[in-house]
C-alpha cells in the first residue's frame, strides 16, 4: 500500500471515519479533515495525542501504529521527522 492511501485504508479498516472518530473522541469532521490533508495530525508526532495507538488496537491486527505513523506522516515538516 502507498503512502497516499495509508490513513484511508487505515480509516476504513476501523469501519470509516464516523467509527474512527468515536475511537480517537473527535467528530467525524475532523476525521474527513485528516483524510482531505492524507496524514495525521502534527500532535501525533509531538506526543500530544495517541491516535495511530487507538485506531490500530480497534483495527483487528489490520496494521500497527507505528506503520500508521510511518506512513502517514506529514512531508516535510520537521517536527514530524523521525529522530
Amino acid at each position: 500500500m502507498d503512502d497516499s492511501n495509508a490513513l484511508r485504508a487505515a480509516i476504513a479498516a476501523v469501519g470509516g471515519p464516523a467509527l474512527a472518530a468515536g475511537i480517537c473522541g473527535l467528530t467525524a469532521r475532523g476525521i474527513y479533515k485528516w483524510l482531505a490533508r492524507g496524514v495525521l495530525p502534527r500532535t501525533e508526532y509531538t506526543g500530544e495525542t495517541h491516535y495511530a495507538e487507538l485506531l490500530a488496537a480497534a483495527s483487528n491486527g489490520a496494521f500497527t501504529a507505528e506503520w500508521l505513523r510511518e506512513h502517514a506522516r506529514p512531508k516535510g515538516d520537521p517536527s514530524t521527522e523521525a529522530a
